[in-house]
């Protein structure tokens, strides 16, 4: 054991962890329940420092993505995280904090000691989380996934974010899980798709012909882009932005000198806006509303966004719709409904998604198509539903919600309970959307709210927005406030006043 002398006992806060370094290795300190511990001090998703995130309940919550570790030994409480912390060996000596630079190893892979086949219908976000939690929590038998594309799971956040803009290539996008995880784990993958599932009989049906049976199963298909069935619409440089096979689609019809038109603005469509303003390209946008994620954000944030865009170049549309896209062989403009023609070099579609679960008619669908589950995300016997897919339910409602993140919260209830486990949804929903390097975080379901009280001003973050009803904070908006919404994240899964959200948050 090689120790270093990184800090004195009185320098690590109570309320957030202490960032260190050994040569070219970061490290967190954290003081939990009087005592000390040091982790690896990048979160494992995307390398945010932990030590700017924030300490609540014996959990240290990360400032980006809200990934969520015990602060007793480092382990995976919350994703989008897929592994738990690296912990280092910690000796006090007197009022100086020594470590050792090497971590402690790490759990081994559970014994193939279990005769049953769990299958994973996708291998999106929700899929990976899954087959990982599964091993995890001690699963030793067969994991299979199916999944429509030939790689590996991957982040498709970057897509619309990063991709789009230039900032990071198609071939960049990185993978939720390397080869190495898959082969070590004996997680299996499979190309292909299921074309119909039979639950009774426990068997599922691929395009191939073959039949595959399993023990248990969980469908994690996600959602697919809403199509636009406009005339015109089949040009070849007419785009949905779902997999990086679009994005790269996308990016070599795209050039800087080139105009885009964008129909629709949702949180991708609008991603996608900043993304190619950021290209270079001519952007306009079609949207439907007047102020853009007023229904999420609230419209002081949401013309805040608005305004940042336009500022930027990107030119707004409200009060007509596309009715055709003209082209001969390639798109040529947008024909709005006064008779507008805007001329367009490629159009890109953001008008939502629907769930994926064509597959699936066998079993009871909800009217938008998507499957019911129950709290611990089970559709039936042997059978679980996550992600885009689910309507689960969420302060005693029926909801389906499109986030990234939520879907492999589900993910981890869905392994837990594929064992044995009586795990439900008792998260606090989480996303964050990316607009000219501004991210946007949010956190809550609020569909109503009759208060609303902001820290700083939306147009010149930062600034954190509360959403309060019936005097409970129900959701938060902020951007540039990453510490203040980790506390939340964790203080948000029990009933928060508004007045003590309040008290919380000023300081940070």
């Amino acid at each position: 054991m090689s120790l270093h002398r990184v800090a004195r006992v009185a320098d690590v806060p109570e309320d957030r962890g202490l960032q260190v370094e050994i040569a070219d290795c970061k490290i967190v300190l954290l003081r939990t329940g009087g005592q000390l511990r040091a982790f690896q001090g990048e979160c494992p998703h995307a390398g945010a420092p932990l030590a700017e995130g924030a300490l609540c309940h014996g959990r240290l919550i990360c400032p980006w993505h809200k990934a969520a570790f015990r602060a007793e030994d480092g382990a995976l409480c919350e994703p989008p995280a897929l592994d738990s912390l690296k912990r280092y060996p910690l000796e006090l000596r007197g009022e100086e904090v020594w470590v050792d630079d090497q971590p402690l190893p790490d759990p081994h892979t559970p014994p193939a000691d279990d005769p049953r086949t769990f299958v994973i219908v996708g291998a999106g976000a929700a899929g990976t989380a899954c087959a990982a939690a599964l091993r995890e929590k001690g699963f030793g038998g067969r994991i299979l996934m199916i999944d429509r594309e030939p790689a590996a799971g991957y982040d498709r956040t970057v897509l619309s974010k990063f991709v789009l803009a230039g900032e990071m290539s198609p071939q960049e996008t990185p993978a939720l899980r390397d080869e190495t995880f898959y082969s070590e784990q004996r997680i299996e993958r499979q190309h292909g798709e299921v074309v119909s599932l039979d639950a009774t009989a426990k068997t599922l049906h691929l395009d191939d012909g073959q039949t595959l049976s399993y023990d248990a199963a969980v469908l994690a298909t996600g959602g697919e882009p809403n199509p636009l069935k406009l005339p015109g619409a089949d040009l070849p440089q007419v785009f949905l932005l779902r997999s990086k096979a679009q994005a790269e689609q996308i990016m070599k019809a795209a050039s800087p000198d080139q105009r885009a038109v964008i129909i629709g603005d949702s949180f991708i469509a609008l991603e996608c806006a900043s993304a190619l303003r950021q290209h270079g390209l001519d952007v306009t946008v079609l949207a439907r509303h007047d102020i853009p994620f007023a229904a999420q954000f609230g419209e002081a944030v949401g013309k805040a966004i608005r305004a940042l865009h336009e500022g930027k170049g990107v030119k707004f549309i409200t009060d007509h719709q596309a009715t055709e896209i003209i082209g001969d062989g390639k798109v040529e403009a947008v024909l709005l409904d006064n008779g507008l023609r805007l001329s367009a070099d490629l159009v890109l579609a953001g008008v939502g998604v629907h769930p994926a679960t064509q597959a699936f008619a066998s079993l009871p669908r909800e009217e938008d198509q998507s499957l019911r589950v129950d709290d611990g995300m089970r559709v039936s016997e042997g059978l679980w539903a996550i992600g885009d897919i689910a309507t689960f339910t969420l302060n005693g409602l029926p909801q389906r919600i499109e986030h990234w993140r939520l879907a492999q919260q589900h993910a981890r209830i869905a392994a837990a309970n594929m064992l044995g486990g009586e795990e439900h949804y008792l998260d606090v929903p989480f996303f964050w959307t990316w607009h000219f390097g501004k991210n946007y975080d949010y956190l809550g379901h609020a569909e109503h709210w009759d208060e609303v009280e902001f820290l700083g001003e939306p147009e010149h973050p930062p600034f954190i927005g509360l959403f309060g009803r019936n005097g409970v904070l129900v959701a938060a908006v902020a951007c540039e406030k990453e510490r203040a919404m980790a506390l939340l994240a964790e203080r948000m899964k029990q009933p928060l006043p508004m007045e003590e959200a309040r008290t919380l948050i000023i300081p940070l």
